[in-house]
């Protein structure tokens, strides 16, 4: 299956591309390489989740909305590629969780994201080498923002 006959049968739905709010570019394609910018969960309706993980959400709800931002950034590939398949890989993904001081496990929660490139791409392609870090705030006070490197086909 190609990544996108794998994200079809996900029977998820992607939301719409975020537009910047600020300057920059939501992504960039340098010869083979796609760098996408910082992405928060869109929701399909083009509103944000919103809160801080450890007060607002559990960890559990910070996995999602980490998922959301993923389905974020997948539609950025999509509207701006035309497909998943002209993603060969993932490279670098880096994870930044707005979260309490005394919440630890930030690779769990970018783990929404990172499991949701593995399913569509595969293991082999889909896991990239990653980092994963909290904050004490992040734009609009969104739970999860997350930037990624791709190699393209």
């Amino acid at each position: 299956m190609t990544p996108d006959e794998k994200f079809q049968a996900l029977g998820d739905t992607l939301p719409p591309a975020p537009t910047p709010l600020g300057v920059y570019k939501p992504f960039l394609i340098d010869g083979k390489y796609l760098y996408v910018s910082g992405h928060g969960p869109v929701m399909p309706d083009k509103s944000l989740i919103i809160g801080r993980v450890g007060k607002d959400f559990n960890m559990e709800e910070g996995k999602i909305a980490a998922r959301q931002v993923g389905l974020t950034i997948l539609s950025t590939i999509k509207t701006s590629l035309g497909s998943l398949n002209k993603v060969k890989r993932v490279i670098k993904v880096l994870g930044m969780v707005n979260c309490t001081p005394d919440f630890e496990r930030h690779p769990y929660v970018i783990n929404g994201c990172s499991e949701l490139f593995a399913q569509v791409w595969g293991d082999e392609n889909g896991i990239g080498v990653r980092s994963a870090v909290g904050m004490g705030s992040l734009p609009d006070n969104i739970p999860v923002e997350i930037e990624a490197l791709f190699e393209l086909e």
